[in-house]
C-alpha cells in the first residue's frame, strides 16, 4: 500500500512529512488570497481568504516559511523563476498548485510583487485569484513533464 505521507525537502534544507490527498478544493468565487513575506519568504501577513484556503490557523502561518504550502507536484524550476524575478524588483505571475494543511490542494493564479521602500526591496506581496481551468490543465501537463525531467521539491 502506498503511504499518503510524503517527505519533502525544501530549497533551504528543511524537511517535513506531509499528508497528500488527491482532492482539489475549488477556489472561491470573488475572493482574493493575499499574503506578505519578508525577504526570506517568511509570512508576515495573511488575509482571511488565505487562512480559509490553506486550512491553517493565523497563528500557524505568521512566522512560517511560505513554502509550507508548496505541493510536491510543483517543479522547483517554477519557484526558482519566481525568486529570480522578484529579487530583481520585477513582478512575477504564474499558476501554482498549493498544498493545504489537510493534504488537499488548490490552484491559484498568483501575482507576486516586491515591496520597495527607499529604493530597496523589503519584502514581497502575493495576491492569488481564481485560475483559468484551461491554464490549470496546461500546467498539470507541463509541471509533470518538468518533474519527470528532474526538477524536485
Amino acid at each position: 500500500m502506498i503511504s499518503p505521507f510524503v517527505q519533502l525537502i525544501y530549497h533551504d534544507g528543511t524537511m517535513r512529512e506531509v499528508l497528500i490527498k488527491n482532492e482539489e478544493i475549488p477556489f472561491p468565487e470573488g475572493k482574493l488570497i493575499v499574503s506578505r513575506t519578508d525577504l526570506a519568504g517568511i509570512i508576515t501577513h495573511c488575509n482571511p481568504s488565505f487562512i480559509e484556503m490553506s486550512g491553517y490557523q493565523h497563528e500557524e502561518l505568521i512566522g512560517r516559511p511560505h513554502h509550507i504550502l508548496r505541493h510536491p507536484d510543483m517543479p522547483a524550476a517554477a519557484f526558482q523563476d519566481l525568486w529570480d524575478t522578484i529579487q530583481q524588483g520585477k513582478q512575477w505571475h504564474g499558476y501554482v498548485k498549493n498544498l493545504r494543511k489537510d493534504g488537499c490542494f488548490y490552484w491559484v493564479y498568483a501575482t507576486v510583487i516586491p515591496n520597495i521602500r527607499d529604493g530597496s526591496i523589503i519584502g514581497y506581496t502575493s495576491v492569488r485569484r481564481k485560475p483559468s481551468r484551461a491554464k490549470v490543465q496546461e500546467c498539470i501537463q507541463l509541471y509533470a513533464q518538468m518533474n519527470e525531467a528532474g526538477a524536485a521539491v
